[in-house]
């Protein structure tokens, strides 16, 4: 039975980028591909084992090698980018991006037949089955393990503003779900998703990791797919909250703005800061206003009193961390508000091109 240590817990600073993205046709639409990208066709050598699929063949998903320094973090994510999209390319197929895919029919696609894929599917059943969700995950290195879950518990509340701010998916399965990120409401139908809740240190969460794995619950440490986690094998502290994005600059801003937290975070534990032990149900109630209102949303403040507005927190994260990335994406359109938009002004066509993979 495979498991983590606190001994990966030694870079501190360090970023990892994973990107779940969607295989299209020519014109846009999900198709089954990933077979012939992973398996069938040696990929660039960058992506070599850094590629990979999910449940459905229309999803794959590539990491990026580890970012020592965080300057960097532009130039490797679009050079992986690159690579994905000239290897889909060469065997023709496109690539896109967002939280889901909105012409994309669960009930028509296929699933991957990896044998880990199908015990979840066998275990899961009908939440699984529909799962056609793409994300990105943020990994920032920590160097000590009883701090890497000290900051995820921290980072609870930082969730919800991020993922209102990457919502990317109102349609599923061909209809308007009248959310700003359906994909983050239909992922919580599996186990081991959302807001996980407070752990003590790093000996209670191996403790729930090592229980969950004893108990069957699930067949490896990567099924506990809550929102922020520690990654006991990485390292690091992993953000998995933002919707797929087709842009860069936006995965670049929520990158730019993990990595300040955790730093600004780990600065916090190091001088003593008690935690803040959020009840789970008012962080759950503020992920639910994020999902629901986007941009729009307000949220219950970190100190419990009262709410403030995203732009609020935007600016005044802004001007803590010394960022500007999540400026510029609040002062766009959201990307649901783009997709809605644009299906009304210019079609399935028009919209799907909008979901191509950005690669400058």
């Amino acid at each position: 039975m495979e498991r983590g240590s606190p001994d990966s817990f030694t870079r501190m600073g360090t970023l990892g980028i994973e990107e779940e993205c969607f295989v299209v046709d020519e014109h846009g639409r999900p198709t089954s591909g990933t077979d012939e990208l992973v398996y069938d066709h040696d990929p660039p050598e960058i992506l070599a084992d850094r590629l990979d699929h999910e449940l459905f063949k229309f999803v794959i998903e590539t990491q990026t090698p580890l970012i020592e320094d965080p300057s960097n973090a532009r130039e490797v994510l679009l050079e992986i980018r690159r690579a994905l999209v000239d290897h889909a390319e060469r065997h023709g197929f496109r690539i896109a991006a967002a939280g889901l895919h909105p012409l994309a029919r669960w009930r028509e696609l296929e699933h991957a037949e990896k044998p880990r894929y199908r015990a979840q599917l066998d275990r899961i059943q009908y939440p699984q089955h529909r799962n056609t969700t793409a994300g990105v995950h943020v990994h920032v290195g920590v160097n000590d393990a009883d701090k890497a879950v000290w900051i995820a518990n921290e980072l609870r509340w930082y969730v919800p503003i991020m993922l209102a701010l990457s919502a990317n998916s109102p349609y599923w399965n061909g209809f308007d779900t009248g959310l700003q990120s359906a994909r983050a409401k239909l992922f919580e139908g599996l186990p081991n998703t959302g807001m996980p809740t407070y752990f003590e240190d790093y000996e209670d969460f191996d403790r729930f990791e090592r229980r969950m794995l004893e108990t069957d619950s699930i067949n490896d440490r990567g099924e506990l797919w809550y929102d922020v986690r520690p990654h006991t094998e990485h390292g690091t502290v992993e953000l998995r909250t933002p919707d797929g994005q087709a842009e860069p600059d936006i995965v670049l801003a929520f990158v730019e703005y993990a990595h300040a937290l955790v730093e600004a975070l780990a600065e916090e534990y190091e001088d003593g800061t008690p935690s803040s032990r959020h009840r789970r149900e008012l962080l759950d109630e503020n992920k639910w206003r994020a999902l629901r209102y986007g941009h729009e949303a307000s949220f219950i403040d970190r100190d419990l009193e009262g709410t403030v507005d995203l732009g609020e927190v935007v600016d005044r994260e802004c001007a803590r961390l010394g960022i500007d990335g999540i400026r510029e994406v609040y002062e766009r359109d959201s990307g649901a508000t783009r997709q809605r938009e644009l299906l009304e002004s210019g079609g399935p066509d028009e919209l799907c091109d909008s979901l191509l993979l950005g690669t400058e």
